[in-house]
């Protein structure tokens, strides 16, 4: 699996902690040289490169927000210049701010729009002429099943993940033609963060309404971006894979 991606430059957004983490792992334990942005995690994202490195690839965090395109557009130029190039992007970066609607205030509304949902726009389009000039790419969107199934409380959330699946698609049919491929991958319930704030008791909860009764692992989620990146999946183009467990079925 590892052969189609060995020796190339991969993005990852968000990939200090958590899901993002696990990917910028991953990727560089088949050889894939890896920049990666954080926005507040310095510590975590300096101990990642650390331990990234040592699979002897090359391995860059930068402090970016990936709301600011003038911020964004700069970073994907040092990668290029630092690195050599960009052969992969993986548009992971995310938040959540989860309220019923009523309490919801328009920052809570932008700031997850603006940092899911316009981060996937902005670094896709510094990155992408780069793809259509070299006439080759991958790029993988981080979604959610909150947008394919919608959340209570998740407006916010549920709308941004449900932009980047269409965007997926829209933007795997405008550039097929170059060589380009872009995918999605939409998690469940996965043990990050994110789910910190809910009781165990809760957690058993969610686990009843998943088919599989366990909830998922980053390292679910980053498999399959390596397959996805492999040569098993390439005639796979503006997908967006559930990795949840079943829960979607329900």
């Amino acid at each position: 699996m590892s052969d189609l991606i060995k020796d190339k430059v991969a993005i990852v957004t968000g990939g200090s902690r958590g899901i993002g983490r696990a990917i910028v792992l991953k990727l560089a334990g088949l050889g894939c040289h890896v920049a990666f942005n954080y926005h507040e995690q310095k510590q975590a994202a300096d101990a990642l490169v650390q331990e990234v490195t040592k699979n002897n690839v090359r391995c860059k965090a930068s402090k970016v927000d990936v709301r600011d395109l003038s911020q964004v557009k700069a970073w994907t130029e040092d990668v290029k210049s630092d690195f050599g190039g960009i052969d992969i992007l993986i548009n992971n970066a995310g938040i959540v701010n989860d309220k019923a609607l009523m309490m919801m205030t328009s920052d809570d509304w932008q700031k997850v729009i603006d940092t899911n949902l316009g981060g996937t726009f902005n670094v896709t389009k510094a990155c992408i002429v780069t793809f259509m000039k070299q006439k080759k790419g991958d790029i993988i969107n981080i979604s959610s099943v909150s947008g394919i199934m919608g959340l209570p409380g998740q407006t916010n959330y549920s709308a941004a993940k449900g932009g980047i699946n269409a965007f997926t698609k829209s933007l795997a049919k405008e550039v097929a033609s170059y060589g380009i491929r872009v995918n999605a991958i939409a998690p469940g319930f996965i043990e990050t963060e994110m789910l910190a704030k809910f009781s165990d008791e809760q957690k058993e909860q969610m686990k009843q309404n998943i088919p599989l009764q366990r909830l998922g692992t980053p390292d679910d989620v980053a498999n399959t971006v390596a397959f996805l990146l492999s040569r098993d999946a390439t005639y796979m183009t503006g997908q967006v894979i559930n990795v949840d467990g079943g829960l979607v079925m329900r």
